[in-house]
């Protein structure tokens, strides 16, 4: 049975089950929501309280079922429990989400061990944890669909952000090893990654940061809806290898191929201004590398982050991606009435 049965061709379908992590901001916020509609019923794992609470009451008003669950996904048994919730209130799982991540701001030198090892334990075990459980439930059933959240960033590294590039080549080769296995197996479940650009998440307002000034997201911004349209895109269709959303990642990933010693140094000279912005860091800022910044008593932090204002609503290289048969037939008519032209010159 493939994994998308029953899908309208949007990730959606009669009686699917979802499981999102990382879903009470940013990313996977974005993504629930789309996600969200009658006859769907979609697990939120997260650490905040506010924030699952909230993402709830979006997927329920849609039409939705949810279920949110605080889960640390650093922490394997509250992932299997998480699962087997799961499975117990909602049914068997159809596609399993993994996005949830944590990471730290500063040269290597300034990040402790401590803190290394915890946001490499949520940006990649984390995703170990999601796909060991969604294996122990689909493989069974011999159905079901896995959708690794990468990042452009899982090619090409940038100074400042050791912990989460680490993680990200971690989760890339990981998936790899895992896809071999499951071809190996004949296995009938698919997994598949999406590589984001820089995506506006309030992130960059919560993460650990011992840079001078804020955090901010390397220019051309995406809004996470763009994200989420191609999370969504590859849940229903998850046989490709993996996605690469917006024409920067694209050629960050290329580039990285061709000349990686050049974008050493290219990096070396601009990553670090790139990466900050102009005004001074608030002391008090909430940071969610132990605890959630959106946990009790504190506010729901939503999906979109502080550069709504610079950021792209739409990425048509994205789409292009989406529709690849569609945008060859229509490269292929245009030659054709192209070459016409030319010869009635």
């Amino acid at each position: 049975m493939n994994a998308a049965a029953g899908s309208d061709g949007t990730g959606r379908g009669p009686g699917r089950v979802v499981v999102v992590t990382g879903a009470s901001g940013g990313v996977g916020r974005a993504t629930a929501r789309m996600l969200a509609g009658p006859g769907t019923a979609i697990a939120l794992l997260a650490r905040g309280e506010s924030g699952l609470r909230a993402v709830a009451d979006e997927v329920a008003a849609a039409g939705g079922r949810a279920l949110p669950i605080e889960t640390d996904m650093a922490d394997f048994a509250q992932v299997e429990a998480a699962g087997r919730r799961i499975a117990a209130e909602l049914g068997p799982i159809d596609v399993w989400i993994n996005n949830a991540f944590s990471a730290v701001f500063a040269p290597f030198l300034q990040i402790s061990p401590d803190e290394f090892r915890r946001a490499t334990e949520v940006t990649y075990l984390g995703y170990v944890h999601g796909t060991r459980v969604a294996l122990d439930h689909m493989v069974p059933l011999d159905r079901g669909a896995i959708v690794q959240v990468g990042s452009a960033l899982a090619y090409r590294s940038i100074p400042l952000q050791s912990a989460y590039c680490g993680a990200k080549h971690a989760v890339a080769g990981f998936t790899e090893s895992l896809r071999c296995e499951l071809l190996h197996d004949r296995s009938n479940v698919k997994v598949t990654m999406v590589h984001l650009p820089a995506v506006n998440t309030p992130q960059f307002d919560w993460l650990l940061s011992r840079l001078p000034r804020p955090a901010q997201p390397v220019p051309p911004i995406y809004q996470p809806e763009v994200a989420a349209r191609a999370i969504v895109a590859a849940a229903a269709r998850p046989n490709r290898r993996e996605y690469w959303v917006g024409a920067p990642t694209v050629l960050t990933i290329l580039a990285n191929r061709l000349v990686p010693g050049l974008l050493d140094h290219y990096l070396a000279r601009t990553g670090y201004r790139a990466q900050q912005t102009d005004r001074p860091s608030d002391p008090d800022r909430p940071t969610n590398l132990w605890r959630p910044a959106d946990g009790p008593g504190q506010p729901d932090q939503g999906a979109h982050g502080a550069f709504d204002d610079r950021s792209h609503p739409h990425s048509p290289q994205a789409w292009l991606s989406r529709h690849r048969r569609l945008a060859l037939a229509l490269g292929g008519v245009g030659a054709v009435l192209g070459a016409y032209a030319w010869r009635r010159r």
